[in-house]
């Protein structure tokens, strides 16, 4: 077993909450870990953003988005969980091939969700689903911490009942974490805590209802907050501001900025 899939599943075991946020580059993956930060995760989202594709229609390899993360993971050297879609296709089998590339890469956590890169149809069949995390679970145990994420609340499927019965469901097929994003409000995280246990619950930011402070998710009972891909837009959004100052004449953009040097000091060196 590896330090950091050690190292990772000791975090879940702790006491409290922790914050898992997601880097998608080089530079962003070295400033984060300088923050002190303890695990950090990939995201499709700024993948896929930042490639130029869609998020969550099968248009990154699994090759692509496993060497992201363990990028992350080499720059850092913190445990790094991979945001591996749905597995980079349908079967059981696929999933299984996604572990056994997590592993070989040296990633501490990988998460596969139910979703089918199919806007017609979403979401798989509660069986197949089932299916998949179980068979992903088996070739997962004891060499990295798989997440059973089930995307009802992104896909236009708000139904909670439906959403806790895949979760215990992946929880019972042998999934270590369990992951619903989109979740309304702190009832339906509740809710998900209590189906679930003992197993941890990963949510991603907050509520849908607002930001609530990760004191308040902590006496909920989550155990691991991400951020998906909410600093890549933060990213953006900081971008974006620049450029309309740019526009309207405005050159006093720096504030607060990494400076070259800063970024550059975090990296490994060559030669």
């Amino acid at each position: 077993m590896g330090q950091a899939y050690e190292e990772f599943r000791a975090l879940h075991e702790a006491p409290g909450c922790f914050v898992m946020p997601n880097p998608w580059d080089g530079a962003s993956s070295v400033l984060l870990a300088r923050e002190g930060f303890k695990a950090l995760a990939s995201t499709s989202l700024g993948i896929a953003f930042a490639m130029g594709v869609p998020d969550g229609r099968a248009a990154l390899s699994r090759e692509v988005s496993i060497e992201n993360a363990a990028m992350i993971h080499r720059l850092t050297g913190l445990p790094v969980n991979g945001d591996l879609e749905d597995g980079f296709g349908p079967s059981p089998e696929d999933c299984v091939a996604t572990v056994e590339a997590s592993i070989a890469a040296g990633l501490a956590g990988l998460g596969i969700e139910d979703t089918t890169a199919d806007p017609a149809n979403p979401i798989h069949e509660f069986d197949h689903a089932v299916a998949r995390i179980k068979a992903a679970a088996k070739a997962a145990r004891g060499r990295i911490l798989l997440t059973g994420r089930t995307d009802n609340f992104l896909n236009g499927r708000p139904d909670l009942d439906d959403t806790i019965r895949r979760l215990v469901a992946f929880a019972e097929a042998g999934a270590d974490v369990l992951y619903a994003p989109g979740l309304p409000d702190m009832a339906a995280i509740e809710a998900v805590v209590r189906a679930v246990a003992p197993k941890p619950v990963n949510i991603v930011f907050g509520p849908r209802s607002g930001v609530v402070p990760l004191a308040v998710l902590e006496a909920a009972g989550v155990k691991r907050v991400s951020l998906g891909g909410v600093l890549y837009r933060h990213a953006m959004g900081a971008m974006v501001g620049a450029a309309r100052r740019l526009k309207a004449g405005d050159f006093d953009i720096m504030a607060g900025v990494p400076s070259s040097a800063e970024i550059t000091a975090l990296l490994p060196k060559l030669g």
